[in-house]
């Protein structure tokens, strides 16, 4: 199972972020989660097959309109699944 985990840094936080993640994720049948860090950025893990992942960190690339993107840190791995879905905490 392939599985990326991503800083999204930026204006990311009060503009539906974790939401848009959120559609995107379900909408490419990923698991995993996103949540908001108290130094403003949003933090997100998803597993799934490689290319829905990479187009699912393309989209965190770009945020919502009203975001401003101006970093991603990003980390890939391989594991045994974690997931059954995709949550914003």
């Amino acid at each position: 199972m392939h599985r990326v985990h991503l800083v999204i840094q930026g204006r990311v936080q009060g503009v539906g972020f974790r939401y848009f993640v959120l559609r995107q994720a379900e909408s490419l049948r990923l698991a995993g989660w996103v949540r908001n860090l108290a130094d403003g950025d949003v933090e997100l893990e998803a597993e799934g097959d490689r290319a829905s992942l990479e187009a699912l960190v393309e989209a965190a690339r770009r945020g919502p309109s009203s975001a401003r993107v101006t970093n991603v840190v990003e980390s890939w791995s391989e594991s045994a699944p974690r997931y059954s879905r995709f949550s914003a905490q």
